[in-house]
């Protein structure tokens, strides 16, 4: 079992959406990793502004945020020059702000592995050259 995970939107909207290409797949993860799950305000907010027209969705989510399955472990007003600095880097991708603070939270958590449907994971590097460590369907 992995220790510590970080939480993308696409793994979280497949979670909630039984009619979503990757349910299985993320139900699946889910039964695997060890709860709670580290996650930031901007994938929550992605994930509630996808599931929007999905009875319960939104509030599925909350649900998971109060029973601590998910926990926000990320502030973006602390790290804003850094989230800046990333994103410019990445404008050709381009990368949003979900992406940007999973990033960061990559760096701030050594070992931790990113739950993600985003390819983009395998361009992105943490401190500038690492690779960073994901747990994504092998047909990504």
């Amino acid at each position: 079992m992995i220790r510590t995970v970080l939480l993308d939107t696409g793994p979280l909207v497949a979670l909630l959406n039984r009619r979503d290409r990757y349910h299985r797949w993320s139900t699946e993860q889910w039964a695997d990793i060890a709860l709670p799950v580290l996650s930031c305000e901007p994938v929550l907010t992605e994930a509630c502004f996808l599931l929007r027209e999905l009875a319960g969705g939104p509030s599925a989510i909350l649900e998971l945020v109060g029973r601590g399955a998910v926990k926000i472990a990320y502030g973006v007003e602390a790290e804003v020059d850094a989230l800046g600095k990333l994103m410019t880097r990445y404008a050709d991708v381009p990368m949003s702000l979900a992406d940007a603070c999973l990033v960061r939270m990559v760096e701030r958590h050594p070992g931790a592995m990113v739950l993600t449907l985003d390819r983009d994971f395998r361009v992105y590097r943490s401190h500038g050259r690492r690779v960073i460590s994901t747990i994504m369907p092998s047909d990504l």
